[in-house]
């Protein structure tokens, strides 16, 4: 068979940096990207917090100077922020470890954790933002 009469082989190649906007991720793969995101956020921000509970542990003025501090709606924003991620990151490190005992690793069960994941790490949040903001 002659070069010319060969059919075309389909080439397959990773997506470039460029391509990422018109990529359409499952939502295992999203929840996999949060984990590791929400991993970062909580190592780059652990120093800050050990910092702030030990200063915070030194005297009864320190803590109440911390207590207005935390009391500033940013600083509730990052806090919230900083519980999400470990509440996310707690989920899907248990759905990562069931995933590991080669259960539900189909795709219909991953589906369904990934989006079990989401919503218990979001109502959690969510109560814990209703409780940072004073709703009750």
């Amino acid at each position: 068979m002659s070069e010319a009469a060969k059919p075309k082989r389909p080439q397959f190649r990773n997506i470039g940096i460029t391509q990422i906007a018109g990529y359409r991720l499952p939502l295992a793969g999203f929840v996999s990207i949060l984990h590791r995101i929400s991993g970062l956020l909580m190592f780059l921000l652990l120093p800050l917090i050990l910092f702030m509970l030990e200063r915070s542990l030194l005297s009864e003025d320190s803590f109440d100077y911390f207590k207005g501090f935390t009391s500033n709606w940013f600083v509730k924003l990052v806090i919230l922020a900083l519980s999400w991620a470990y509440l996310h990151h707690f989920c899907a490190g248990i759905r990562h470890l069931v995933m590991d005992n080669h259960i539900g690793l189909d795709k219909d069960s991953a589906r369904k954790s990934a989006v079990a994941v989401l919503s218990i790490s979001l109502t959690l949040a969510a109560l814990v933002a209703l409780k940072l903001f004073g709703a009750f």
